[in-house]
């Protein structure tokens, strides 16, 4: 499996977007849809960004009862992008009925990953917030479990916890690590964080990276410096 650098694309609406992107002329960089831009724009964007050429990350994060997970999943399924998710705290009842949800009837599927821990996310928060008093790499092997016996193809996961699940799960099952930031830079209202070169030594397969890019003076160089970071 190819390394790849996912752009999170955190705009609240599409011309935004399509200037942030019209400056990669000639690149067409893996994106990721959020919350924001999904909920300001509907499906159009995620149709008009696609017949562009890009990748796409639709993150959104169903969370609810197993039926009401495995409609909506039908519906994304029809947008033709190339992955999306879920909470893996939904229970592999609710990850399985999105699996079939999502699933076409040719057999295909957009990959299907599981969010474990928010990389915002603390072991204080966590206890406090939570009840929740496992260590949170526990508690991520946990979900990862959980979501391997689902049949789901990975998790998004902070790179701090990505070789550990590839030690459980095997190598085959995609870690998707936000919480990416450069040496150099900011770390905004991540915690548990690391930089592009970092993720690539313990083993993460797909890194996602906002504001770094998206904020930076040159985009399209701080892109590629990812990319040289993260993929060589």
């Amino acid at each position: 499996m190819g390394r790849d650098v996912i752009i999170a694309c955190d705009f609240d609406s599409a011309e935004k977007t399509f200037a942030f992107l019209d400056k990669f002329t000639g690149r067409k960089p893996f994106v990721k849809i959020g919350m924001e831009l999904y909920y300001a724009e509907g499906p159009e964007i995620v149709k008009e960004i696609k017949r562009r050429g890009h990748k796409i990350f639709l993150d959104l994060k169903l969370h609810d009862i197993p039926n009401t997970v495995k409609k909506a999943m039908a519906v994304l399924s029809r947008l033709d992008v190339d992955m999306t998710n879920l909470h893996a705290a939904g229970t592999v009842a609710m990850m399985e009925a999105a699996i079939e949800g999502l699933t076409r009837p040719d057999g295909s599927r957009p990959m299907l990953i599981a969010v474990t821990q928010l990389t915002s996310t603390s072991e204080e928060r966590m206890k406090s917030d939570l009840l929740i008093n496992e260590p949170i790499d526990k508690v991520v092997m946990h979900y990862a479990g959980c979501a391997k016996t689902a049949g789901l193809d990975g998790i998004v996961c902070s790179p701090l916890e990505a070789g550990k699940v590839h030690d459980k799960c095997g190598k085959d099952f995609v870690t998707v690590t936000p919480g990416v930031r450069f040496a150099d830079g900011d770390k905004g209202d991540q915690v548990r964080v690391m930089t592009p070169a970092d993720a690539k030594a313990i083993g993460s397969d797909y890194i996602v990276v906002g504001r770094p890019i998206t904020a930076a003076k040159d985009p399209v160089a701080a892109y590629e410096r990812c990319c040289a970071e993260f993929i060589g």
